[in-house]
């Protein structure tokens, strides 16, 4: 019984050959990334004068989308390092999900900052010209950090099960086979490698842990080391860190449920996972709420002439829509949703996470743009243009292309690799059966 079991793991997890929705997917995809890398390249060519940005918006959702892609990679830590660590065994069918979502995104952050420079040689200027005292400086160093430790965490877990894909040559392809070989031909499944990767993994989600909360900590000392309104706040650093807590479980519910469905894999990822998951995305908008209670609360009981600026703007002015709506979708209907058992089920809990993983973008953008808005030094004797913001067709282009490159990124690793990790999955059934 337990080899058919373990045979019928193998071929329950592999990896599958794209359909048509997973064709059509794939060309919706690279359709948007080709409209992305078409406006870049307008970019390139006449400048940022083609976006929206100006004197006093100088970011605009570009950074936004970087915030956003900070955020949602802290995932990998959350559910690999923190669970794996906390010997919680429910979390398996996620950690690869978790992983890949995390270097996707932390991979287009990467991207996305080069095309907020403007000309992608000044990047080469943070090397030869950076200074130590600039949080910029510290940003580049736990974000380069944050990708290598992320893509060793994703790949040590992954070699006894490119030993299982090497096997099966004629499913998988000659060229996914070239890969696989190249990968993990060296893995014998010895005890000794079992050991030493066992024990690596562990020492890579020790170190991850810190180095996630630097990198989101890091990130909110951009804004909070700039003297503005909205951004002069010591709240930033926690802020941060639970709003990425929040979006990336978000995101990873999303994810669970897409590929439960695509694949088929309702005996791997289960009502169970989603119920648990749904608890820890309750707790996390919870702890989110407090913040933003916090973060809002302080400065509108002192209300300073230019933070009442800002703090109208957001609740009754220019941005109220998008704040109320960006608070409710992220928070408030979540919260309605998940705190009760019926709604944390596949299909409430999966909706439930695209409204996080929506009103948290959006919730990036109002951290970025209306402070910008709102100087402490009112604004003369300068353009209308200048007093608003609103992205050009270009700057939603390559927003929006750089969202679909992190999703197809996803989406290739689930055709190449298993998205739930057979060994693993192989292992922990057989001693669930001999307990």
């Amino acid at each position: 019984m337990e080899s058919i079991a373990k045979q019928k793991i193998v071929e329950d997890l592999l990896p599958q050959k794209f359909g048509k929705p997973g064709k059509i997917w794939v060309g919706i995809l690279l359709v948007f990334c080709a409209l992305g890398l078409f406006a870049y390249i307008r970019q390139l060519t006449k400048g940022l004068a083609v976006t929206g940005m100006r004197d006093y918006v100088s970011w605009g959702i570009y950074i936004s989308n970087f915030v956003f892609f900070v955020a949602i990679s802290l995932v990998g830590s959350l559910i690999t390092a923190v669970l794996r660590l906390s010997d919680v065994h429910w979390s398996t069918p996620l950690t690869r999900i978790a992983e890949i979502i995390a270097v996707s995104a932390i991979t287009f952050a990467s991207i996305i900052i080069i095309v907020d420079m403007g000309r992608p040689d000044r990047f080469y200027n943070l090397f030869i010209h950076g200074r130590l005292q600039s949080p910029i400086i510290w940003d580049v160093v736990v974000i380069t950090t944050y990708f290598f430790v992320s893509i060793l965490l994703l790949y040590f877990p992954l070699m006894p099960d490119l030993a299982i894909l090497l096997k099966f040559k004629e499913k998988t392809g000659a060229g996914l086979h070239k890969l696989y070989t190249f990968l993990g031909s060296f893995w014998k499944n010895t005890n000794a490698q079992i050991h030493i990767n066992e024990k690596a993994v562990n020492i890579l989600s020790i170190t991850i842990i810190p180095v996630a909360f630097s990198i989101h900590t890091v990130t909110s000392w951009l804004f909070a080391t700039t003297y503005r309104p909205g951004w002069d706040s010591t709240n930033f650093g926690a802020y941060f860190i639970s709003g990425a807590f929040l979006v990336g479980a978000g995101g990873v519910i999303v994810a669970m449920y897409i590929f439960r469905k695509a694949y088929q894999l309702e005996n791997y990822i289960t009502d169970s996972h989603f119920d648990k998951m749904g608890k820890i995305l309750v707790l996390l908008a919870l702890l989110y709420l407090y913040f933003n209670v916090n973060e809002f609360l302080v400065p509108a009981f002192k209300m300073k002439k230019s933070e009442e600026d800002h703090l109208l703007g957001l609740f009754t002015g220019e941005f109220a829509p998008v704040f109320w709506f960006a608070i409710t979708t992220a928070m408030i209907i979540p919260i309605l949703i998940l705190v009760f058992k019926k709604g944390r089920r596949p299909l409430p809990a999966f909706i439930a996470g695209i409204l996080v993983v929506i009103g948290s973008w959006f919730k990036r953008y109002l951290i970025v743009t209306p402070t910008l808005l709102h100087p402490f030094l009112p604004m003369h004797d300068v353009p209308a243009s200048y007093r608003h913001y609103i992205p050009t067709w270009e700057e939603w282009s390559i927003a929006l292309g750089s969202l679909a490159g992190a999703m197809l990124i996803i989406t290739l690793f689930a055709r190449i690799f298993p998205i739930i990790p057979i060994q693993e999955t192989i292992t922990e059934t057989e001693q669930n059966e001999t307990k």
